[in-house]
């Protein structure tokens, strides 16, 4: 089941509800962000997908920061980014890969929920905020949507986990069914792990879909 989009049924209109969110999602981001100081960002979680639209579509919308990096365990061609490394957002950066790839803001759209256990997405924010000068960026679907946004299937994702991990099985969505694969978030979740950390103040914003929450922008800020 494993695509470089981590998505089923990625038909055309999807694709454009995608876009249409991000879009929606960079400006929210840009009302909140002074952008005449920065520089540089680093994206985490870059994906080597080509085909769509949407792959990749906000860090490459920032089109007035001069230096873009990278860091995702894909293989990464793309021309855009001054300094790649290939490894686990979720692993232990040496200081010179912290150093390589530090920006005025570390930003990742649509990956922490793909990174497994909670531990692990607190160590992926762990890592964004050695590599931020100044922000961290993460954007990811909002758990309680009645769609779930990588199967497609709507309200299963509300049953108690034990339930829903079967009926995924049973229909033949076995990968979507490990934690390594798909640990979605809510609101409170992020705010959960979010909080873990002293030296940043936040903020989540909420986008919406069909009257209802479908994405959650945390925009934070580091205390230096």
């Amino acid at each position: 089941m494993k695509n470089k989009i981590y998505s089923a049924f990625h038909l055309s209109f999807i694709e454009k509800l995608i876009l249409k969110k991000r879009i929606e999602m960079k400006k929210k981001i840009e009302q909140n962000i002074n952008f005449e100081n920065i520089n540089s960002i680093c994206d985490v979680g870059t994906t080597e997908d080509i085909s769509n639209k949407s792959s990749n579509f906000l860090i490459k919308s920032f089109t007035n920061i001069k230096t873009k990096n990278s860091i995702t365990d894909q293989l990464i061609k793309d021309d855009i980014f001054k300094n790649k490394i290939q490894t686990s957002i979720t692993s232990n950066l040496q200081p010179a890969q912290v150093n390589q790839l530090k920006s005025d803001i570390s930003f990742s759209s649509a990956t922490i929920e793909h990174v497994g256990s909670r531990d692990n997405q607190k160590k992926m924010i762990e890592n964004m905020i050695n590599l931020s000068k100044k922000y961290i960026i993460i954007t990811t679907p909002n758990k309680f949507h009645p769609i779930e946004f990588h199967t497609k299937l709507p309200l299963l994702h509300f049953l108690p986990k034990i339930i829903y991990k079967s009926l995924l099985n049973l229909v033949g969505y076995s990968y979507f069914a490990k934690v390594e694969n798909l640990n979605l978030l809510s609101v409170d979740d992020l705010s959960k792990i979010l909080n873990m950390f002293s030296n940043i103040k936040f903020k989540i914003i909420k986008i919406k879909l069909f009257g209802f929450t479908s994405n959650l922008v945390a925009i934070c800020e580091k205390d230096n």
